[in-house]
């Protein structure tokens, strides 16, 4: 079921009643759900790290300080998500630190690696670690927490770009000529990570490609039998789900791995790596953390709040914040579900940045942002559960406090993260695409913004990362504020799109804010219907528990922000006004308010959005 439903029956009516098989399918394959997002997850916290600490000065850290950081990211991720899907956007959204951190995280490394190699009597090397348990010394100690201090600038940033509205009222003013480019770099922006580590092994990863391609393609209607997924929201129940599509990613993730091992112990070579990626490599490390550690803020030091961590810090928020609403919106897209009110935009930024905060706190080198990944991993699997992302974030607590479990996390080969990167992120990149049918893309206009939004998004980083010295404002933090923004594509895309669009002259027809209506912006000519507001409230609200709590507080700034009452009601005040002032521009008869505008299979002809069966997408927005 998607989130478009509403006014159905509960979990406890009585034409719901499973049986007690229908039951014990239904939490397996909610488990196997969580163990293929904590797969994707893992992988692309490896990628992170794989890619993050060579930058840093001296060399890598041995296998038991990388296994930690990996441990505390972990529970970080955990914690942050079990956030989002309860108290925060209320999606299915797994947490993990994205390639937005990355790139300041990066850029602020590799500065602080040429101040120390210029000057070895610094602060840099004086600040050593002086916890009885630290695993990381010397410089690279320094280094992890200035960069672990622009972690927890950037949850502060977060937090009160939250709190403050501004996350929802950029998503009310975004449409298809924003979102579509966006979220098409967002996608593009992963091909080089995704073939330098394709290039260990191509063979590895083009198998894992095919696979899932072939499984939740071609074999998407093979499906389980004997097992049954009970409806949570209606009286009939589907005689089997579609196993090989439902899990298209953990079966090639898994097949693959097994595959490579078996490889390793017959001692075939498999693996090429050069120089550069022999220093990313785990496999030969051998790993002695603990069993259990329960992690604590101030374990390593506690973060280093410099003029550059600052600067570097508000670069990563703003970044990870236009990545996490286009993920949001990503995941709905996917979803069927309404469109995204603003109240949960920012609950849902306001939670990544408290996941940030205890990241940061923790001593490690990334936040917690919205994981496109996984959100194109229920696209391609078209199966999103909240509780089955509940379960793996709890999973990924559990790893987090055993440095020794999530060591294992490195013996996942590296052509293997690559086959992930190309699977997942081509979801995000089609979904971008698919945003073009609302707008007049033969538009001169619309060609324009489109075109130089993209390809601006791709020189410029690509002529930063080759001569960023060629940037010198004679203050050091300013250049890496600057240097940190303009290396993000997603920043660049999301900017220039939203300026252009904004300032561009064109009609509404030719912006396509009269095509979806749940893209439109208030008093662009139609609304969304009293039943889609219905849907979306009852997809995005918060718990029945809580949200009787919440009325009486959040009718003052800035608890307005985050309550989905006060947005109700000023919603109803501005159709009441807009029904008083301008009854006659309204051009949608009544019938086809609801109606959206979504590709038939196979063409490119719009056709009436299509309630998916359980089957096809089992339910996100109630515990299955």
């Amino acid at each position: 079921m998607n989130g478009g439903r509403c006014g159905a029956p509960g979990a406890g009516s009585p034409t719901l009643a499973p049986s007690p098989l229908q039951k014990m399918c239904s939490g397996v394959l909610s488990c196997c759900l969580a163990l293929q997002h904590l797969a994707v997850q893992a992988s692309l916290l490896c990628t992170f790290h794989l890619l993050l600490l060579p930058t840093l000065p001296e060399e890598l850290p041995r296998a038991q300080a990388t296994g930690e950081l990996l441990a505390r990211s972990l529970f970080a991720c955990g914690i942050s998500t079990v956030l989002q899907t309860t108290l925060g956007s209320r999606l299915p959204l797994v947490q993990i630190p994205s390639f937005e951190y990355l790139v300041p995280a990066v850029v602020l490394s590799s500065h602080l690696s040429l101040g120390a190699s210029t000057d070895r009597n610094g602060t840099a090397v004086a600040d050593a670690c002086s916890a009885p348990h630290c695993a990381i010394t010397g410089s690279r100690a320094a280094s992890l927490r200035e960069v672990s201090g622009a972690v927890l600038v950037s949850g502060l940033v977060q937090l009160a770009l939250g709190v403050s509205g501004t996350c929802g009222w950029a998503v009310r003013h975004c449409g298809p000529m924003v979102l579509a480019p966006s979220l098409s770099i967002i996608g593009l922006s992963a091909y080089k990570e995704a073939a330098f580590f394709c290039s260990t092994n191509w063979g590895v990863a083009l198998l894992l490609m095919l696979l899932a391609v072939t499984f939740s393609q071609h074999l998407g209607s093979c499906r389980l039998p004997f097992c049954t997924w009970p409806q949570a929201r209606g009286g009939s129940t589907e005689p089997s789900v579609p196993t090989l599509r439902t899990f298209s990613v953990l079966l090639s993730f898994a097949g693959v791995c097994i595959f490579c091992a078996i490889l390793s112990h017959l001692h075939i070579p498999w693996e090429s790596l050069d120089l550069a990626m022999a220093q990313l490599s785990w496999a030969n490390s051998t790993f002695h953390g603990p069993w259990l550690r329960i992690p604590y803020a101030g374990e390593w030091g506690w973060p280093l709040l410099t003029p550059r961590a600052l600067a570097v810090g508000i670069a990563m928020a703003v970044g990870c914040s236009m990545n996490s609403v286009g993920c949001y919106v990503l995941c709905g897209r996917l979803l069927r579900a309404p469109r995204l009110p603003p109240h949960a935009c920012n609950r849902g930024l306001c939670t990544e940045g408290l996941g940030s905060l205890l990241a940061g706190l923790l001593g490690t080198p990334g936040g917690t942002a919205a994981s496109i990944p996984n959100a194109c991993a229920i696209g391609l699997t078209q199966a999103g559960s909240r509780f089955s992302v509940q379960v793996s974030a709890l999973a990924c607590v559990v790893l987090g406090l055993s440095p020794r479990l999530a060591g294992l996390l490195t013996r996942i080969p590296l052509a293997v993260h690559g086959g992930v990167l190309c699977v997942t992120y081509t979801m995000a990149v089609g979904t971008g695409i698919s945003y073009f049918q609302y707008a007049d893309i033969d538009s001169g206009r619309n060609i324009f913004i489109v075109g130089f939004a993209m390809f601006m998004a791709l020189l410029v980083p690509r002529w930063f990362s080759a001569a960023p010295a060629h940037l010198a404002t004679g203050w050091a933090p300013l250049d890496l504020l600057f240097l940190s923004l303009l290396m993000v594509p997603v920043f660049l895309t999301g900017f220039l799109s939203f300026f252009l669009e904004n300032t561009v002259s064109g009609t509404l027809e030719e912006r396509g804010l009269l095509s979806d209506p749940a893209l439109q912006k208030a008093g662009a000519g139609n609304r969304p219907p009293c039943g889609e507001r219905g849907e979306a409230s009852q997809a995005y609200g918060l718990p029945d528990g809580l949200r009787r709590l919440l009325p009486s507080s959040c009718r003052a700034f800035p608890c307005c922000f985050l309550c989905p009452g006060s947005e109700e009601e000023e919603e109803k005040g501005e159709e009441e006004e807009e029904d008083s002032h301008a009854p006659e521009e309204r051009t949608t008869a009544p019938g086809e308010e609801g109606m959206h505008l979504l590709p038939k299979p196979g063409s490119g002809e719009p056709q009436p959005a299509r309630r998916l069966s359980e089957t096809e997408m089992p339910a996100w927005h109630t515990v299955a």
